[in-house]
């Protein structure tokens, strides 16, 4: 059975058991405790966490998932995925333990020709939770397991939590006997390799605190409702049904592996480190292609390090396979023709994708380059010093700096005749996911902190938000709170937080800052500093009384900033024309990552493979001003999401939209998805002026550009300089460019002329410098401290031209030219016979660098260096004429 009929039968069933089919959710959801959604329950969290009520009482989805935490094992066996779909049905407040184990049972053991998977009843056990006696009693009179196939386990094995204080409570695991060849008799707590988990059914009943019941202690308390959340592993069931022995040789994997034996000309199956290398990358392929699909771009932190960790894994498991061409798109392209069935925007956005994994791996090869260099010069020191082992930090360096993985430096070594320390280089990755999983821990900001809200929510229901058609309104205070505790009143000089049972004013989302304002009531004022959705549906507004007291229902006036709302939603509708503007320019492929809106000012970031032209960007300036000639009416409006996507309304990356979405329309030219406010006519924008445009990342650029008046004011005070510099150069305007250039050609001739002035000047005093030589050993060592600082350049040619000055006779010359800032620059300089007689000048620097606090090298010939104790200058030349002493 194909995976793609395994993710139509599982939907199709539980759909028609009155479940809402709902969409795989984006790889990149807003969520401060995930790097990426990693189970099938997270686009769901808000309605078993109680912030907001459910849509419907019974729902289904096959998730898309990424967990990165051990990419360094992938391919080392055959049970580490990154990416990997999670079927799910899940039940809010509706059935429980009896419905989520009927309907599991029915599906997996129904014949295919029925629907069903198919599965022997006879090879399927069930795991339930120690102290969970009713839910083994159900397995064996709904599924008539009898009870030697029903195990239980502790709540490590059989015990869910989320991982932060929230819903939790006892499981059921559902595996599947693989057989006799595959490992010991005795069940899934025997050997979990024979013993294949397929299905995980979770009973969500209780509430867990600080500390976890998987860990052994007690829940806090009972939900209100009992949920069910359940997780079938796609992949698993996939490679059970095709008769396979693992996920990476099902119908969608496969194929990866198959192009990579057709680029290599090496097979899988022949060799176990091929095979290693094989499955990094029919993994990483995929998991690459899907969060490019969701918006993720290579980059040095968070998402765009693992996306870049993931293709540089795949080419250098490539060029160990004996493949030095590129070979990203082509991979690309098999994960396109496998996955599209289930997830189209795979090939609607391949363009996009295929660019930014040539783009990525071009960038690699060049790194590859430089990342050799600074190996050859590890080696080479390792080889000087005597030794046979790199050091761990410098294969870390190398992997943390250039991206080389930990096989690429071994076999490098190993091809100079060397090993490396690999503990050395373990400790300090370790320690970096010591550092990265405090990090992950600080983001785990636990959802219990945000209780008093969803109370709120709960006992009131979301904000009315008004804010489109008014931007005053009368409001009721319902919830009151000061430093994040809840309270009756505030008095004056006192911030505080407070949630109104309507509201006009913009809570920040979406790119567009939120509205401030002011609240007036009855001997009461306050000013609004800045609103948030501190969970969804509940507008939060941080204020500050200025006069009187507030406290809980208090009936207020609400007014917003009107000039300051009418400058932000210039600016969000800017943001839209440019986005169009940039999609016409480049195509779909240029895709929104990013955007920040604020009064008169609007930040607009996007993904693109190719460089941008400063061309380009004023033909995508010229294009937005004359669309705003036609002054077209702004269009908002409430639709399906699907209905929406019909009409070719953009969607952005990341965001997460429900089955009723608001459309934005500026005549055809642009149609977005957008919940923030804008201008009633394009032509109330006046004037869109770009100001700035720069590279953020890879594959990623950023335009900024002021809107209305601040765009006029900018032209203005430009058009001011123009004029004041042709009044200075005494030419037209017209004519400012060609005399601009001959005024910097006159000048950099002038500084040339001044340049040699001074360099002769410097090398004036060569003649005096090496009549001031000493006798060492019978080298001439003429060390000397300059009177006045001169650039390194002068210094390299002074240091020079004094050794000339010494003739063939041995001799060393180190000229030290103190800055003045608490730092001095030195440079060596030998002659052919001190040279000869073993005298080095990068060698002589390690001899009094020290002195000076400082560090240097070169080549034997000349050296330079510096450091930051000038002071030290006499102890360094005492230094320096100690080691001539010895050499001789």
């Amino acid at each position: 059975m194909e995976t793609h009929e395994i993710n139509k039968r599982f939907l199709d069933y539980f759909e028609k058991h009155g479940h809402t089919r709902v969409p795989s959710a984006s790889l990149i959801l807003d969520d401060p405790t995930l790097l990426f959604v990693n189970a099938g329950m997270v686009q769901f969290k808000p309605y078993f966490l109680g912030e907001v009520p459910p849509p419907y009482p019974r729902a289904t989805s096959v998730q898309k998932c990424v967990r990165t935490g051990d990419i360094d094992e992938v391919g080392k066996t055959t049970r580490h995925n990154t990416f990997f779909q999670m079927a799910g049905n899940f039940s809010f407040g509706d059935y429980f333990k009896q419905g989520a184990i009927e309907r599991a049972w029915e599906l997996l053991t129904t014949s295919q020709d029925e629907g069903g998977f198919g599965f022997d009843p006879g090879r399927l056990w069930a795991t339930v939770y120690e102290h969970d006696a009713e839910t083994a009693a159900m397995w064996r009179e709904i599924a008539g397991l009898p009870s030697d196939r029903i195990q239980f386990r502790g709540p490590e094995d059989n015990y869910w939590d989320m991982g932060v204080p929230g819903p939790c409570g006892p499981c059921s695991e559902i595996y599947y006997d693989r057989g006799p060849e595959y490992g010991r008799e005795g069940g899934p707590a025997v050997d979990e390799d024979r013993y294949l988990e397929i299905w995980n059914l979770v009973f969500m009943q209780e509430m867990r605190g600080e500390l976890s019941p998987k860990k052994g202690h007690p829940p806090i308390g009972e939900l209100p409702q009992k949920n069910i959340d359940t997780g079938m592993g796609i992949e698993r069931v996939a490679y059970l049904l095709q008769g396979v022995e693992n996920v990476y040789e099902t119908d969608l994997v496969r194929p990866v592996i198959t192009r990579a034996e057709e680029f290599s000309g090496r097979r899988y199956g022949a060799d176990h480190a091929d095979d290693v290398r094989f499955r990094v990358i029919a993994d990483h392929a995929r998991s690459g292609v899907m969060l490019i699909a969701d918006g993720v771009t290579p980059g040095n932190e968070a998402r765009g390090y693992v996306l870049r960790r993931l293709l540089r894994r795949i080419v250098r498991s490539m060029r160990l396979l004996g493949v030095h061409e590129p070979v990203l798109g082509e991979f690309a392209a098999v994960v396109r023709d496998a996955m599209a069935a289930s997830y189209p925007e795979v090939r609607r956005d391949f363009d996009r994708i295929s660019d930014v994994m040539r783009v990525e791996e071009e960038t690699f090869l060049s790194t590859l380059t430089s990342g050799s260099r600074i190996f050859d010069l590890a080696a080479q020191e390792t080889k000087r010093s005597g030794g046979t082992i790199l050091a761990g930090d410098k294969a870390f360096q190398l992997h943390d700096t250039y991206g080389f993985p930990i096989d690429l430096t071994l076999e490098m070594a190993a091809e100079q005749g060397l090993s490396v320390d690999e503990d050395g280089f373990r400790t300090l990755m370790e320690q970096q996911r010591q550092r990265a999983k405090a990090d992950a821990a600080a983001r785990k900001t636990g959802h219990g902190d945000l209780s008093v809200y969803r109370g709120i929510l709960e006992e009131h229901g979301e904000t009315q938000f008004v804010g489109y058609t008014d931007l005053q309104a009368d409001a009721r205070v319902l919830g009151l709170l000061v430093d994040g505790v809840p309270v009756r009143s505030a008095a004056e000089g006192t911030k505080a937080e407070l949630v109104l049972d309507r509201t006009p004013f913009y809570a920040e989302g979406g790119g567009q800052i939120a509205d401030t304002g002011v609240l007036v009531g009855e001997g009461v004022e306050l000013t609004v500093l800045d609103v948030q959705k501190l969970v969804p549906g509940l507008f939060v507004h941080r204020v500050e009384v200025v006069a009187g007291e507030v406290g809980v229902d208090t009936r207020l006036a609400a007014s917003v900033d009107g000039t300051r709302r009418a400058s932000i939603a210039r600016s969000h509708s800017a943001t839209h024309l440019v986005h169009a503007a940039v999609r016409g320019a480049y195509g779909n492929r240029a895709a929104q990552a990013g955007s920040l809106n604020t009064p008169g000012r609007m930040r607009f970031d996007f993904t693109t493979p190719k460089s941008v032209s400063a061309g380009m960007l004023t033909e995508v300036e010229e294009e937005v001003n004359d669309y705003l000639q036609t002054d077209v009416e702004v269009q908002a409006y409430t639709t399906t999401k699907d209905r929406a996507l019909e009409l070719g309304a953009v969607a952005l990356f990341g965001e997460k939209y429900g089955n009723d979405v608001r459309v934005v329309d500026m005549g055809d030219y642009s149609r977005e998805l957008c919940g923030g406010t804008h201008v009633e006519r394009i032509g109330q924008l006046g004037l869109v002026k770009l100001v700035s445009d720069s590279s953020v990342g890879s594959g990623v650029h950023r335009v900024e550009a002021l809107v209305g008046t601040d765009a006029l004011r900018h032209v203005r005070k430009e058009q001011l300089l123009v004029s004041q510099l042709a009044g200075t150069l005494k030419v037209p305007t017209d004519e400012l460019p060609s005399r601009i250039e001959d005024v910097l050609t006159r000048l950099r001739n002038a500084e040339k002329e001044i340049e040699q002035l001074r360099l002769r000047e410097v090398l004036s005093s060569a003649d005096t410098l090496a009549g001031r030589a000493h006798d060492v050993g019978g080298v001439s060592v003429v060390a000397e401290k300059l009177d006045q600082a001169i650039d390194a350049g002068a210094l390299r040619a002074l240091t020079g031209e004094v050794r000339n000055r010494l003739g063939t006779r041995p001799g060393v010359v180190v000229l030290f030219s103190p800055s003045g800032e608490g730092k001095v620059s030195f440079v060596v300089a030998t002659t052919a016979a001190a040279r000869d007689a073993g005298l080095a000048a990068g060698k002589l620097v390690s001899s009094f660098a020290k002195a000076l606090d400082g560090r240097g090298g070169g080549k034997p010939d000349m050296a330079q260096g510096g450091g930051t104790r000038p002071e030290g200058i006499v102890q360094a030349v005492e230094a320096l004429h100690a080691a001539v002493a010895a050499n001789r």
